[in-house]
């Protein structure tokens, strides 16, 4: 066959949908996020590895499909690190967003009001959470066992303090100011443990790439720049859960079937926090692109001048930002 003839390979290094625009990226995390991911076997993961690293290769089975790739492609995605290739941890996956997310966070604003529970599920919080900054870091380099202990315990005691002091000065304020004091904690904890946990990204930079992949250097201007998207992100993926919810919760509980079942209340509110976090995680996921840029001329100068050195025409850097 010639080659004119031939189909077109598909480009399975990027995603399927137009990055350069919001709708793009919100199909894309749609189908990222999706917790079914999480039922797929390790075979059916390693399989899916299997069938991109034949087709790189123009090795894959006669008669593989489109539609078969482009579903490898996503499988590969929801599971394996875009810079250390590697399995990551289940729950730290972004497909585990939602079904963890909707647990933690329905019981934060169920079990608020007394200072052992908030510790208790601040606590779950931010374990939760240190597992997937981890997972999710930008980069290859390991993170040091004494900074994910620190970033741990800092944002563990930024988000507990930050509860209970608000705790005791909503006391005499209406009901519902109380109800939002939980997402005033994540916030917090937010703003301490991403930048913490990548801590090691800030000071030794991330990796940044020509548009054809090629590794130009490090960066900690675009650690930075990554880390506070990041940042931004989390912060809109919680506010939905966990500001909705409480709105209605103050109406449900004056209704005569909480007052007869009070047991349901925290299964109700973990049910309304999960259809918030259904649309709220891919959506705010979304918001900055995966594969991020910064101009060359916003690098540092060492850096600037060994791109320029490299080739002068190059005006943009990629770097995967992390999630």
């Amino acid at each position: 066959m010639d080659s004119e003839n031939k189909p077109a390979r598909i480009n399975l290094k990027e995603p399927k949908w137009d990055q350069s625009t919001y709708l793009g990226r919100a199909f894309h995390f749609f189908t990222v996020t999706n917790p079914v991911n999480l039922l797929l076997s390790s075979k059916q993961l390693d399989d899916a590895k299997e069938l991109l690293q034949k087709y790189s290769e123009y090795k894959e089975p006669a008669g593989t499909t489109e539609e078969q790739l482009w579903n490898a492609k996503y499988r590969y995605d929801s599971a394996f690190h875009p810079d250390t290739k590697e399995k990551m941890t289940l729950i730290g996956r972004m497909s585990a967003q939602v079904p963890m997310n909707m647990t933690i966070t329905g019981c934060m604003l169920t079990f608020y009001r007394t200072t052992p529970a908030v510790l208790f599920w601040q606590w779950i919080n931010q374990s939760f959470n240190a597992i997937v900054n981890y997972t999710n870091r930008s980069g290859d380099s390991p993170i040091p066992v004494n900074t994910l202990l620190a970033s741990y315990l800092m944002a563990t005691g930024g988000a507990v303090s930050t509860a209970l002091v608000l705790n005791s000065q909503v006391k005499k304020l209406p009901k519902i100011v109380g109800r939002y004091v939980p997402f005033a904690a994540v916030a917090a904890a937010n703003c301490i443990n991403i930048p913490m946990m990548r801590q090691r990204e800030i000071q030794n930079g991330i990796p940044v790439f020509d548009v054809n992949g090629n590794r130009l250097g490090d960066s900690k201007i675009a650690a930075k720049y990554s880390i506070f998207q990041v940042v931004v992100s989390r912060i809109g993926m919680a506010l939905p859960g966990m500001a909705i919810p409480p709105l209605l919760m103050v109406r449900l509980e004056n209704s005569s079937f909480l007052k007869r079942f009070p047991v349901m209340n925290a299964p109700i509110q973990v049910g309304l926090v999960g259809l918030c976090l259904v649309f709220a995680t891919p959506l705010c996921c979304a918001l900055f692109p995966q594969k991020s840029s910064l101009s060359v001329g916003a690098l540092e100068p060492g850096l600037r001048k060994r791109i320029r050195e490299i080739d002068v025409d190059i005006e943009r850097v990629y770097f995967n930002k992390g999630l």
